[in-house]
């Protein structure tokens, strides 16, 4: 790889396979290298006409000569593999042809992963600049896959506090959980974009491409572990609904069953309580005693029956700490 111009912000790298990548950064330190390329083709001009308007991802594929193909766009991704609600997001806008590669914007330790004896390597043996936009974007990936690292250690210790002791607190981080998948979802996407544009642009060639096939069975992989947590994060919905319906159902059960028991006492305080002279034994002075052994005798009567109908069941014993639900 040899550099013809070494600054950071305007590169050229020119490649074993005959092809050129500039590497550059908006800005006025690449406004000369930006005007170059307006002169090269309309569809160069067109493309950096798009950029300031782009808010999201672009991919677009054209043919300037009717054979050859020309993509150009953007890819979000995110370096930072922690999300939050204010976690930014970096862009990448690119335009490749089949001898020349364009970047803008692309971040330093992006840049530094490019640079490294590995990748390097891989960029040398690419014919075309096509593959090394495959190399870039299968680079760029990297990412996504130490994001999900840290996604699956978040969601492994939810699982565990939920079998321990499921609280009201675990749905939020389960929430909490789905919308950080959702962010690394929604950058994945214009990626799955790029590939069907590189298939409508490039045909049967890419099959013997390499550098390609590597890039979709990353993509492949990528696919199958977003699946994967969204079954996940599902199941531990389900299992919290489940759960949270079950108890709330054993409350309302073990309500009903305490409020029958102390049905005859409720009567007893309702009749006793009455401002009437005449009550029976409200004079006497066994009258209280008598009346509080009957209470106990009905209440306990009544425990008796309900549990002889099997209407109690467990749900009157106190479980322990360990429980599962």
């Amino acid at each position: 790889m040899n550099n013809a111009s070494n600054a950071v912000q305007h590169r050229l790298l020119n490649f074993a396979g005959g092809w050129r990548w500039y590497d550059l950064v908006s800005g006025e330190s690449s406004a000369n290298a930006l005007r170059k390329l307006r002169l090269e083709s309309d569809v160069i001009d067109e493309w950096l006409r798009v950029i300031p308007e782009v808010s999201e991802n672009y991919i677009s594929v054209r043919f300037p000569d009717g054979v050859n193909a020309v993509i150009f766009g953007t890819l979000p991704y995110s370096v930072n593999s922690e999300v939050t609600s204010v976690s930014p997001v970096d862009r990448l806008h690119f335009f490749v042809q089949e001898n020349m590669l364009v970047t803008i914007n692309m971040d330093p330790n992006t840049r530094e992963m490019m640079e490294d004896k590995e990748r390097s390597a891989m960029l040398q043996q690419c014919q075309t600049a096509v593959d090394g936009m495959f190399v870039l974007a299968r680079t760029l990936l990297h990412y996504f896959h130490q994001g999900l690292d840290r996604f699956e250690v978040n969601l492994r210790s939810i699982e565990r506090a939920m079998e321990l002791d499921n609280q009201r607190h675990l749905m939020d981080k389960i929430l909490n959980s789905r919308f950080e998948l959702l962010f690394w979802s929604n950058l994945f996407t214009p990626f799955d974009e790029f590939i069907a544009a590189a298939r409508e642009g490039y045909l049967e060639r890419l099959e013997k491409s390499r550098q390609f096939l590597r890039l979709i069975h990353r993509m492949e992989r990528m696919t199958r572990a977003f699946r994967h947590y969204e079954d996940e994060i599902d199941t531990l919905i389900s299992i919290d609904e489940a759960v949270s319906a079950f108890r709330g159902n054993e409350i309302m059960k073990t309500l009903t069953i305490v409020t029958s028991i102390f049905t005859p006492a409720t009567v007893v305080g309702a009749i006793w309580g009455m401002n009437f002279d005449n009550l029976p034994a409200i004079k006497t002075p066994w009258g209280f005693i008598s009346v509080m052994f009957a209470t106990f005798l009905f209440t306990l009567g009544m425990y008796w029956w309900m549990h002889r109908k099997g209407w109690t069941g467990d749900l009157l014993r106190v479980k322990g700490r360990k429980s599962k639900i």
